[in-house]
């Protein structure tokens, strides 16, 4: 018998995160983990008059081609991928590795190849939902891989997941409304702003974070479950020269950084005109530095973001929660959505957390807005804003 939250997220994904209607192609992409899922999607699909297809997804095939193909075979974007993204209604990802360090003893130039081959579906997927002419979301199945990398058993990674998505809750759909009116109001505070400072102070020997974010022509974006799920966090794509001058300053990020099962840690990047110009890491360096250098968009600062979701507390090494932790903010390397501001164009798009909460011994940090700062240790100032 199939675990009834499977259902009830489902039916949260179809009818209120991607709005599935009647004549829509819908694809999920999955791996054999997520069976449950996929079957549970596919019927929601068909009862609101879609048309479900499974792209079946295999580490198996990385695998194979960072260690048997030719560079051309790893870089290139397979055309039945890119027809997928070019005329697909409604995209489903499902995160669902049943070992999320398949592909973490590859050397990190072979992987930053195998991205690239990323790059063209990432480009036309990002540009169709910025057009409307796509809609989306990703989310996580529970694995016994997820529940090891967040240190847990399976089953309380499930109540995990299932928790942070309020499917406990009689209306889930009704709560992450309530959200998104929550978060509508830092989004109308923070259109028509020209500048961002995050400030944290030093912690672990780092000399902390000092960045300075130009939103001069961002549209901020209000996440409640729509694109990810679950979801809470604001986020803009950084104005970028000429327009404006990028990102400037320095910030260390205190969570590991995680991308392709790596984990980075001690990450400290220093930005000019919206691009890295200087990187380091206490552990996986070279593979933050090749990472960086994979393509002439990798080093811009892609995304600008603050989690907002206060339900999620701890670390679980999976950016999909570690991002939307309320009290912190997150900055993404490499694309950028064109509807937030910032087209900029990679394979990569890589989060990185940093907590501005108080911890024992170190006081939290601010973020201003045009000199006036609005969030401090963690927590927005105003009443009615999602924390308060």
């Amino acid at each position: 018998m199939r675990d009834p939250r499977i259902d009830r997220l489902a039916d949260v994904l179809v009818h209120y995160s991607a709005r599935v209607k009647r004549g829509d192609v819908v694809g999920i992409m999955a791996e054999p983990e997520a069976l449950p899922l996929v079957e549970a999607l596919g019927e929601a699909i068909i009862k609101a008059g879609g048309d479900p297809v499974w792209m079946l997804r295999t580490t198996h095939f990385s695998e194979s081609l960072l260690r048997y193909g030719t560079p051309e075979q790893v870089t290139r974007c397979h055309p039945v991928h890119l027809h997928y993204a070019e005329t697909i209604d409604v995209h489903f990802s499902l995160w669902s590795d049943a070992n999320t360090k398949s592909l973490s003893r590859f050397e990190p130039a072979k992987l930053a190849l195998l991205q690239q081959a990323r790059k063209p579906f990432i480009s036309t997927t990002m540009q169709r939902a910025a057009e409307g002419k796509m809609r989306w979301c990703g989310t996580v199945f529970p694995t016994h891989g997820h529940a090891q990398d967040a240190e847990m058993s399976l089953s309380q990674y499930e109540e995990f997941v299932y928790g942070a998505g309020l499917l406990h809750l009689p209306d889930p759909a009704g709560a992450w409304r309530k959200i998104e009116d929550r978060q509508k109001q830092v989004c109308d505070f923070l259109n028509g702003k020209k500048m961002l400072r995050f400030r944290a102070p030093a912690r672990d020997g780092h000399d902390g974070t000092d960045l300075m974010v130009d939103v001069s022509r961002a549209t901020w974006q209000n996440c409640a479950g729509r694109e990810n799920f679950p979801d809470g966090e604001v986020f803009a794509g950084p104005t970028m020269p000429p327009g404006g001058f990028g990102v400037d300053g320095h910030v260390n990020y205190t969570f590991p950084a995680v991308y392709q099962g790596r984990e980075v840690h001690g990450v400290r990047l220093k930005f000019r005109g919206g691009r890295v110009v200087d990187a380091t890491a206490s552990k996986g360096e070279d593979f933050l530095i090749k990472m960086l250098d994979q393509d002439d968009g990798a080093r811009n600062m892609g995304e600008i973001a603050i989690g907002t979701n206060y339900s999620i507390t701890d670390f679980s090494n999976n950016t999909l929660f570690d991002e939307k932790i309320g009290g912190t903010f997150h900055a993404a390397v490499g694309a950028g959505y064109p509807e937030s501001g910032n087209a900029n164009t990679s394979g990569l798009h890589w989060d990185m957390v940093c907590d501005l909460r108080p911890a024992p011994g170190i006081p939290g940090g601010t973020i201003e807005a045009d000199g006036e700062v609005f969030h401090r240790d963690g927590k927005f100032v105003k009443e009615g804003w999602p924390g308060n």
